[in-house]
């Protein structure tokens, strides 16, 4: 009989305890990645590969994907 009054009170105790201490807050959901703003592409001038306009190189005769087709396809005007 002692072991249950035993048991009876260390229940209590544990329970009495989890009752006094702070509940943990529910975690927030974490926050998803934002994802770039889609860019506008644009051709070489040269050879027709499609890039983002921001990777593009300005010419005289239009867009570029690289400065070697800039130098060798432009005129310069």
């Amino acid at each position: 009989m002692k072991y249950v009054l035993l048991i009876a009170v260390v229940l209590g105790v544990l329970w009495w305890a989890r009752s006094r201490s702070p509940r943990a807050k529910p975690r927030s959901p974490t926050p998803r990645p934002t994802t770039p703003e889609p860019q506008a592409m644009v051709a070489c001038a040269a050879c027709g590969l499609n890039l983002p306009r921001s990777e593009a190189v300005v010419g005289a005769g239009g867009l570029y994907c690289s400065v070697a087709h800039l130098e060798a396809h432009d005129d310069g005007a």
